[in-house]
């Protein structure tokens, strides 16, 4: 697992290739991240099924309740596989824009 941090956001990105232990890694290791917006880098898995992105969602509702993004980044995806609480991108860069347009939101109370 690679984290990197720039500015309010962390990005987490799996190294091994194993999502089950990934997820098991970011879930047991979340309050180190809990302060911070949250990019999960999930580029490196071609083809992950709707289901396993779910797993993600008590994480991502944890979080957006404290006023925080959580973003996922994959590519060749279903994205309306997905429930519309849980926000998946394409590229980092969209996760970025992503994060930064909640903050804004957040800034001006909506």
């Amino acid at each position: 697992m690679k984290v990197d941090q720039k500015g309010h956001t962390i990005s987490i990105r799996d190294t091994q290739g194993d999502f089950t232990s990934f997820l098991m890694k970011v879930t047991h290791q979340y309050k180190t991240f809990e302060k911070h917006n949250l990019i999960i880098d999930l580029l490196l898995y071609k083809d992950l099924p709707a289901g396993n992105m779910k797993l993600f969602m008590p994480l991502s509702k944890v979080h957006k309740k404290a006023k925080k993004s959580f973003v996922i980044v994959t590519s060749d995806f279903d994205y309306n596989a997905v429930p519309e609480k849980l926000t998946v991108v394409p590229s980092l860069l969209e996760a970025h824009d992503i994060i930064e347009m909640e903050e804004i939101e957040r800034d001006l109370g909506f």
